[in-house]
């Protein structure tokens, strides 16, 4: 494994942990297909939502939120609906949230949650 990928894989650990300690459920997580993957699907109360992690040991290249672009986000929307078709459940409500890791070298994980952000 890449370190690059250990880094990804602890973000994504640490943004799950985070959104459930904020009351959400965790039903996904790297759910892929043919349009991309997504990195975590939950539910918080009858919303479901779409959740790209993005995780950097430093801000040197920017911060992690800064790597979403409009195209990602665009592709996330299109990633729902596919999650959507598949899955079924009868949300009323998707919405799509980016959480930010930031793993300094000293100290614990930096976490930044934007909440609908399309």
């Amino acid at each position: 494994m890449r370190a690059t990928d250990a880094v990804g894989d602890y973000g994504e650990r640490v943004a799950q942990r985070f959104l459930v300690d904020q009351g959400m459920r965790v039903v996904g997580q790297g759910w892929r297909c043919r349009l991309g993957e997504i990195d975590i699907v939950a539910v918080d109360g009858d919303c479901l939502v779409v959740v790209e992690v993005k995780t950097r040991r430093s801000v040197l290249a920017g911060t992690p939120l800064d790597a979403v672009t409009p195209t990602k986000l665009s592709r996330l929307r299109r990633l729902g609906a596919a999650w959507l078709s598949e899955h079924g459940g009868g949300y009323p409500d998707i919405r799509i949230d980016v959480v930010g890791v930031l793993v300094p070298r000293r100290g614990g994980p930096q976490v930044e949650h934007l909440r609908g952000v399309w």
